[in-house]
């Protein structure tokens, strides 16, 4: 069934409206930004190099990680999306071959222990938050509440993935 839907929705992003169909439309807006997060991630290495200051580095470095995610994640959908148009499966695609059923049941499992490890870091997380919060004029709580929301942002991911599994 979701083939199905997923069909019906390449079909309608693929008409034709100005010339250009809206799967297209969108491929072209994400390749711009691929584009501009590359640049982006120059000016950042750029300047992080010259600052000779280790808070300030640390920060910009943990930045530039997140902006070489970004791109990843950029260029993982800007595939899946040439893919769709092309009818291939890229390299770099989202799209793959279907597992195993036994694969995808091990993977279901282990994906209940990821979640739960996830929250059990946040809550870790929090108790730390609050014993750290006032060290180094905040920092210690700007990081600690990014690790919060990353870990937040992988519960989110590895429910996605058990829902995908359980429908395969």
């Amino acid at each position: 069934m979701d083939d199905l839907v997923d069909l019906n929705t390449m079909s309608e992003l693929m008409k034709p409206a100005e010339g250009v169909s809206p799967i297209e439309r969108l491929l072209n807006e994400f390749e711009a930004h691929e584009a501009k997060e590359e640049k982006s991630l120059e000016y950042y290495r750029k300047i992080m190099g010259e600052i000779p200051n280790a808070m300030p580095r640390f920060l910009l470095q943990l930045i530039v990680s997140d902006e070489e995610k970004h791109r990843a994640v950029i260029h993982a959908m800007v595939a899946t999306l040439k893919g769709s148009l092309n009818w291939t499966k890229p390299p770099a695609s989202l799209e793959g071959d279907r597992d195993s059923a036994a694969a995808r049941q091990s993977f279901l499992a282990v994906t209940d222990d990821f979640i739960k490890l996830e929250r059990d870091g946040i809550k870790e997380y929090k108790t730390l938050l609050k014993a750290s919060e006032d060290y180094y004029q905040g920092l210690f709580k700007i990081l600690i509440s990014a690790m919060i929301r990353d870990s937040e942002k992988h519960i989110e991911l590895l429910e996605f993935l058990r829902e995908r599994l359980k429908e395969l």
